[in-house]
C-alpha cells in the first residue's frame, strides 16, 4: 500500500528541488524530516509540507506510520514565467522563472 502527496506549480526551480529530493530518497519518515529541518536549502521548506501531507495521507488510508519511507520522489518541469527586465538603450531583457511539480511516494516498510 502506498501514500501520494503532490504539489504543482512551486516557484522554485527543478534543479534546486532534485538537489534535496536525492538527500531523502529511501529514507524512513522521521529520518527524512530530520534532514529537511536541518537542510539549508529553499526547497527544504515545500518538501517539508509536502512529506506531512503524504503522512497524514499515509494515517488515511490506516497505514502504520512508524514503518514508512520515502519510496518514490521526483519533480518535473511546469510551465515558465517569462518576464522581462528593461535595460539601457531601450533594450529588454527576458528573465525565465522557473516553476516545479512534485510528487512524493511514501510506502510501508516490510
Amino acid at each position: 500500500m502506498e501514500a501520494t502527496a503532490k504539489v504543482t506549480f512551486v516557484r522554485i526551480a527543478p534543479r534546486k528541488v532534485k538537489i534535496v529530493l536525492d538527500l531523502i530518497r529511501n529514507q524512513p519518515v522521521d529520518k527524512a524530516m530530520a534532514i529537511l529541518k536541518h537542510t539549508p536549502k529553499s526547497a527544504c521548506e515545500v518538501l517539508e509540507k509536502l512529506l506531512k501531507s503524504a503522512i497524514a495521507n499515509a494515517e488515511n488510508k490506516d497505514m502504520d506510520t512508524s514503518r514508512l519511507y520515502v519510496a518514490e520522489c521526483s519533480v518535473s518541469q511546469g510551465p515558465t514565467l517569462k518576464r522581462i527586465r528593461p535595460m539601457s538603450k531601450g533594450r529588454a531583457y527576458r528573465i525565465n522563472k522557473k516553476t516545479s511539480h512534485i510528487t512524493l511516494v511514501l510506502k510501508e516498510a516490510e
